[in-house]
């Protein structure tokens, strides 16, 4: 699955994230997976956006951090 975002395109629509979550969440508890599982894929998520907003940055700035 693959989901992309055209900077050029028309505004998404804003309820498409949460519907996105939603069936991502239903898929991991249907595949057993338990609460602290989510919590701990939502923290690893997070910390992949982080770092990778912290390399866009850091290029941006000519790599000095």
């Amino acid at each position: 699955m693959a989901l992309t975002s055209n900077a050029s395109s028309t505004k998404p629509d804003p309820r498409a994230l949460k519907i996105v979550a939603k069936s991502i969440y239903r898929e991991l508890v249907d595949g057993g997976f338990g609460e602290q599982d989510v919590m701990a894929l939502a923290s690893e998520l997070l910390g992949l956006v982080a770092s990778g907003v912290k390399e866009r940055r850091d290029e941006r700035e000519g790599g000095d951090a």
